[in-house]
């Protein structure tokens, strides 16, 4: 109905033969818009397809069977813009995070005990399924890294002032002790 409006202005004195000319137009017009939003309507598919895959998110739904209003398609098209705004987000901060994660495991001299930490580390960037739940199960493991180095600082801190006690108990010297550090 949303084609036809507009396109059926019919006036009293126009011959039959007028009025099948206008029809013929008028469906040739429609056929072409119909065709025109199946295939935006197709192509929207493959990026929501795309995209939900990347980010495990449920597609889009919308009625394949009939014709697309331009409201329909309006919405699709917000929502896969929407779902690339995501992706772009989410892509950073896994990038962000996974340099951080290989710093500290190479600081740390941790090799990685978990798949997930093997995917974190060894995976290629793009293929890196994008889910909420990877990305919070990512900050985690950040977390967990940055907490051992925490823990490692205060150790080394706690050791070299037990070290500087027993240097000064046995009354080692500066210049020994600049040398033994």
């Amino acid at each position: 109905t949303e084609l036809i409006s507009g396109l059926l202005q019919t006036e009293e004195e126009t011959t039959i033969l007028q009025m099948e000319k206008n029809l013929r137009t008028c469906v040739e017009v429609l056929q072409k818009q119909k065709r025109d939003r199946k295939q935006e309507l197709k192509a929207l598919q493959e990026q929501d397809r795309s995209l939900s895959d990347i980010l495990c998110t449920p597609l889009f739904s919308i009625d394949t069977n009939s014709v697309p209003s331009l409201e329909d398609l309006d919405r699709y098209r917000r929502h896969v813009a929407s779902l690339n705004t995501l992706k772009e987000q989410r892509q950073e901060e896994f990038v962000s995070n996974k340099r951080q994660i290989i710093l500290l495991m190479e600081e740390l001299d941790h090799t990685p005990d978990t798949s997930f930490e093997r995917d974190v580390v060894c995976e290629d960037e793009k293929v890196f399924c994008l889910s909420k739940d990877n990305i919070m199960a990512l900050q985690k493991l950040l977390q967990q890294l940055e907490a051992q180095r925490a823990l490692n600082e205060a150790v080394c801190t706690e050791l070299r002032a037990r070290i500087l006690a027993l240097w000064e108990r046995l009354q080692i010297p500066e210049e020994e002790r600049e040398s033994s550090a």
